[in-house]
Parts: structure tokens; C-alpha cells; sequence
């Protein structure tokens, strides 16, 4: 074991991933588990890192102007194609971070996440509250990285 400067005791080395290219751990030894995420993600893999995404559709246009849901729809279908344009999946995602201008928007975006993502397989996770996006009609916007496996 060595230790951090906080004198919290740290593995050596991290446990060799699980079967598959990516381990998830809920809930750390001392810890609750998150109940929207996973507290730990790590993997062996091709890392992928997608900027944040917004509601925007393939003309440039904002979709569901003044609509969370909309939105939250509209952006993972983004994600999804910004992964599938590096080889990748949703299964693929290590961590989400998303970005908000009001905390209330989080259950329309976590019924996206879910849509594309099961409950088993929960990246880690942070949400932000933000004065403003890009543009003033946008309500949300999610960045995601991943670890796509590589063959051999």
C-alpha cells in the first residue's frame, strides 16, 4: 500500500479489470453506492474522448427549444453517433459529465441516459450546474469518454 497526502491508504495497483475491457465498481470498501452512476470505472482499451454534446440536429438547428427532454434525447442521439464515429458504443463509456442551467433537467437527461445505457452498466458521473451553454436556448450539454477494446 503507499498513501496519498491525505493519509488515505491506496492500493499499489489497481485489481486487473473484470471479464470484458471494463470494470465498474458501484460502491468503493467505505463508501455508498451512487445511485445514478458508478463511483469508479477503469479499463484496458483505445481511449475516446467526445466533446460536449448539444441539442443540436445535423442542420445545426437547436432541437426542443425550452424542452429538457427534447433536449436530453436529441444529445445522446449525438453522443451515440460520435461514438459510433470512433469505433465505439454506449457500452464503451467510462464517465459522463453533464452540464446544466437548472438541477431540474437531471431526471429528463437521466431517462435519455437510460434509454441507451442500462442500469448495470452505469458510467461515472458528474453534473454541473451552469449559468449559460453556447446559446441561450440550450438547457444541457454532456461530454463522454470512453475505452474501446482493442483486438489482438
Amino acid at each position: 500500500m503507499t498513501t496519498m497526502p491525505s493519509a488515505v491508504p491506496v492500493p499499489a495497483a489497481a485489481p486487473a479489470p473484470a471479464p470484458g475491457h471494463l470494470t465498474r465498481v458501484a460502491a468503493p470498501e467505505g463508501m455508498a453506492a451512487g445511485p445514478q452512476y458508478s463511483h469508479v470505472v477503469w479499463g484496458t482499451g483505445r481511449f475516446v474522448a467526445v466533446s460536449g454534446q448539444c441539442a443540436f440536429d445535423e442542420k445545426g438547428e437547436v432541437v426542443g427549444e425550452g424542452d429538457a427532454a427534447a433536449q436530453a434525447r436529441q444529445v445522446f442521439d449525438n453522443l451515440g453517433r460520435c461514438l459510433a464515429a470512433a469505433g465505439a458504443t454506449f457500452d464503451d463509456v467510462v464517465k459522463l459529465t453533464y452540464f446544466v442551467t437548472d438541477m431540474a433537467h437531471l431526471p429528463a437527461l437521466r431517462e435519455a441516459r437510460a434509454a441507451v445505457i442500462p442500469t448495470g452498466r452505469l458510467p461515472a458521473s458528474s453534473a454541473v450546474q451552469v449559468a449559460a451553454l453556447v446559446r441561450p436556448e440550450l438547457l444541457l450539454e454532456v461530454e463522454a469518454f470512453a475505452i474501446v477494446p482493442v483486438a489482438g
